[in-house]
């Protein structure tokens, strides 16, 4: 696909989005509201996008508030849909649950809207990622001169839809993204940026080409047969734990938005938890493997070896 055709699709796509997501509103506001409970967390600023998260203040709001929150919450698309001082590099998250009463066509009815917002922004996501051919570290530039302001980060976000649970509590969870990977991938990785030409604040063009070649150096210099792991940390993320009394089963769900409940009648409401503050002094781990001995290798991409020499 040439980049012609991506920026066209691009734009409809995001238009298509939109739509929908106007759609999904409407048909959320004809329901009935049964319960609704979300939680405010604080917005992170611009330049703090790195800043560790030791304490998190939250705010919950109920009923007819929560709802107009969480509408308001799954339409933010674009950055002039908030303050200039809120960083559009970190998605802005509502964790919560809205219960909704629906006979079995309005739940049909809102399952198929909902797919037809989740598949538009996984369409996006492939546009932008996949299709537009560019590396990483041009696709800011190239969504913010077609698309102007559009913060991809809840862009991507699918919308979670539910069905009756027994009860749905919250909570907090830290982690890592761990992923094997080959030496050959990340030199790959590393030449593409090298051939983009590219300066990287704060270095110069020649300074920013001259550290990629001394991490692909370091690369080719360890030993043969030595595992490599990008291994990632994650920020704090709420999480919402949905059990379900039949089958006796709990699924644990990252909840960065507020989840959509459907609900035959009142009696089958979940029980709602809440969300407590966080506290990073205050997390215990119940069990914590050792960890295996991995030796950083480039830190900027967080890539590990478990043999240097």
């Amino acid at each position: 696909m040439s980049q012609y055709e991506a920026v066209d699709r691009l734009h409809r796509c995001v238009a298509d989005l939109e739509q929908e997501l106007a759609t999904l509103q409407q048909q959320i506001v004809a329901l009935r509201l049964l319960a609704a409970r979300v939680f405010v967390l604080p917005p992170v600023e611009k330049g703090r996008e790195h800043d560790p998260l030791l304490k998190i203040a939250v705010e919950q709001q109920l009923g007819q508030a929560a709802l107009q929150r969480a509408l308001a919450h799954y339409g933010l698309l674009f950055m002039q849909h908030q303050s200039e001082k809120i960083s559009t590099k970190s998605a802005v998250r509502l964790p919560g649950a809205i219960c909704l009463q629906a006979d079995d066509v309005q739940a049909e009815s809102l399952r198929q809207q909902v797919q037809r917002v989740n598949q538009l922004k996984q369409d996006l996501e492939q546009i932008i990622t996949v299709d537009s051919g560019l590396p990483s570290e041009e696709r800011f530039e190239f969504v913010h001169r077609h698309q102007r302001g559009l913060i991809t980060l809840n862009a991507y976000r699918g919308i979670p839809l539910l069905e009756s649970p027994d009860s749905v509590r919250f909570g907090w969870a830290n982690k890592h993204i761990i992923k094997n990977v080959s030496r050959a991938e990340i030199l790959e990785k590393l030449e593409k940026s090298l051939q983009a030409g590219r300066a990287v604040a704060p270095w110069t063009r020649e300074q920013w080409a001259e550290r990629v070649s001394e991490e692909m150096d370091l690369l080719r210099g360890l030993p043969e047969g030595a595992a490599l792991k990008i291994k990632r940390p994650v920020k704090v993320q709420p999480i919402a734990r949905v059990y379900d009394a039949e089958s006796k089963k709990q699924t644990q769900l990252a909840c960065p938005s507020p989840l959509l409940v459907l609900c035959r009648d009142a009696a089958s409401v979940p029980k709602l938890g809440e969300l407590l503050n966080y506290n990073a002094a205050q997390i215990t781990h119940r069990y914590k493997p050792e960890a295996q001995m991995l030796h950083l290798v480039v830190p900027r991409l967080h890539l590990y070896s478990d043999r240097v020499e």
